[in-house]
C-alpha cells in the first residue's frame, strides 16, 4: 500500500451506544479545527499495520472541531471492529484520512432516508444537513430491535426527532416499514437514500424499481462486501499498460495484492469493494465485477475495475496502470 497524508487525532470521547456499536469522538490533539466535510463522507481509520477500514461520519457538517464515527462489533470481523472495540480508548490517539464523499445529497430534491442498522450513521450525517438547509426530509432507522438502536437519544433530543421514524423487528407490524406504500406516495422530486447491510439495500433498491422510481433517484452505500461465488475461479493475466508487463493472477489471489508484491503503486484501503480508492481504468479485456462501489452503468461499461476484489472473465485484462 502506498502512502497518503493522514491525520492524527485524539478520541475525545467513546460512548457505548449499544451492546455492540460504541460512537469515537475523534479531535485534533492540539485543539485545531480539521478538514470540512459534507454529509455522506467517509474516513479511512488506520487499525493496525496494513489494516484500514471506512467508517461515515455521522455528526454535523458543520462542526469543525470533530469527527464521530460508528463502530459495529462484527463478528467476522477481519481485524477491523473488534480492534477498534477491544484497543481504541478514550485518548488514544490514532491515524485517519481526511474526508472523502462517495455517498452526497443531490441538490433541491425532497429526501427519503432509510437506513438498516449501522448504516444510520452517514444518514445521521444526511438529517443534520437536510434540516440545517430547511429541506424536506424523513429518515426510516430500521433496526432488529429498540436495545439495537444507535444513537437513540441523540435523534430524540435532536432538532428533526420528528422526521425520524423507528421501525423495530420485533414489535407488532403496524410499526414495520412498508416501502411499498412508502414509495408508492413518493413524489417525482424525491431522493432516496439508503445505507445498511447489503440485503437490506438490495429490498430497498428492488421495491423502489417495483414502483417505477428511475434508478439514478435511488442512491446507496453498503456497509460491507457483496458475496462472491468463488468457487469457480481461475487463472488469467494482467498487463500493465504504461511497462506492458504481465502478471498471472492466481485464483485464490486478488489483482492488487500480486500488483503489490511486484513493486506496482497500486492503493487500496477496504480489500472488499465497498470504498473505491482502487478503482482503475480498463484498456482491454472483460472485468468480472465483485465490488460494491462502481454504479450499474460503469460495470457495464468494462472501464472500470475494482482490482482489490474484481477479476476477469477473459484470458487477459489490461489496466491503465
Amino acid at each position: 500500500m502506498s502512502s497518503r497524508d493522514t491525520l492524527r487525532v485524539r478520541i475525545a470521547h467513546r460512548i457505548q451506544e449499544t451492546e455492540d456499536i460504541v460512537s469515537l469522538d475523534l479531535q485534533d490533539p492540539e485543539g485545531a479545527m480539521l478538514p470540512p466535510f459534507t454529509a455522506g463522507a467517509h474516513i479511512d481509520v488506520h487499525i493496525a499495520p496494513n489494516v484500514v477500514r471506512q467508517y461515515s461520519l455521522c455528526n454535523a457538517p458543520t462542526e469543525r472541531h470533530r469527527y464521530v464515527i460508528g463502530v459495529l462489533r462484527d463478528p467476522a470481523s477481519r481485524g477491523g471492529s473488534i480492534a477498534i472495540h477491544e484497543g481504541f480508548s478514550k485518548g488514544s490517539v490514532v491515524e485517519i484520512s481526511a474526508p472523502r464523499n462517495h455517498f452526497p445529497l443531490q441538490d433541491g430534491t425532497r429526501s427519503i432516508l432509510v437506513a438498516g442498522g449501522i448504516g444510520v450513521t452517514p444518514l445521521l450525517c444526511m438529517a443534520e444537513e437536510l434540516h440545517a438547509a430547511g429541506r424536506n426530509f424523513v429518515l426510516h432507522y430500521c433496526v432488529r430491535s429498540k436495545s439495537k438502536a444507535a444513537f437513540r437519544r441523540r435523534i430524540g433530543q435532536s432538532a428533526f426527532s420528528r422526521q425520524v421514524v423507528l421501525h423495530c423487528d420485533d414489535e407488532d407490524e403496524s410499526q414495520k416499514l412498508n416501502l411499498a406504500m412508502l414509495f408508492a406516495h413518493a413524489g417525482t422530486d424525491y431522493a432516496i437514500y439508503v445505507c445498511g447491510p447489503s440485503g437490506f439495500i438490495e429490498w430497498v433498491c428492488r421495491t423502489a424499481d417495483e414502483a417505477g422510481i428511475p434508478k439514478q433517484r435511488v442512491r446507496y452505500e453498503y456497509f460491507g462486501a457483496k458475496h462472491a461465488d468463488t468457487s469457480h475461479d481461475g487463472e488469467f493475466d494482467v498487463k500493465i499498460a504504461s511497462t506492458s508487463q504481465v502478471f498471472r493472477i492466481p485464483s485464490a489471489r486478488s489483482i492488487s495484492s500480486i500488483l503489490q508484491e511486484a513493486g506496482v503503486d497500486i492503493y487500496t484501503s477496504c480489500e472488499e469493494g465497498t470504498c473505491g480508492t482502487c478503482v482503475t481504468g480498463v484498456l482491454e479485456g472483460d472485468p468480472d465485477h465483485r465490488d460494491v462501489f462502481l454504479t450499474d452503468e460503469e460495470h457495464a461499461s468494462g472501464k472500470l475495475l475494482t482490482p482489490c476484489c474484481s477479476r476477469a472473465k477473459s484470458s487477459l485484462i489490461v489496466l491503465d496502470l
